[in-house]
């Protein structure tokens, strides 16, 4: 038969596995919610790196656009000038 005392170490030991499956549970979801963070990181850093590209080419287009509305006005204004006669 058991006696009160060793069903106090039952329990114990009890409480002690569930405790520590309990425990070993949390580690394995720490260690996945850590990947998965770190994943996200990784993702983020590109996402900043693409948008800062994106900005860098807008810059450029922008730039090249006035550069041709500048070359557009000098065209216009030599295709409004009188024609030269040819020399020679």
């Amino acid at each position: 038969m058991l006696t009160k005392q060793h069903l106090k170490t039952a329990r114990m030991i009890g409480v002690a596995l569930v405790a520590t499956l309990g425990l070993g549970a949390c580690a394995t979801y720490k260690e996945e919610f850590a990947g998965i963070n770190s994943r996200l990181d990784q993702l983020d850093a590109k996402v900043q790196g693409a948008a800062q590209s994106a900005e860098s080419a807008n810059q450029s287009a922008q730039q090249a656009n006035q550069r041709l509305d500048q070359i557009e006005g000098r065209v216009q204004q030599l295709e409004r000038a009188p024609r030269r006669s040819p020399r020679g």
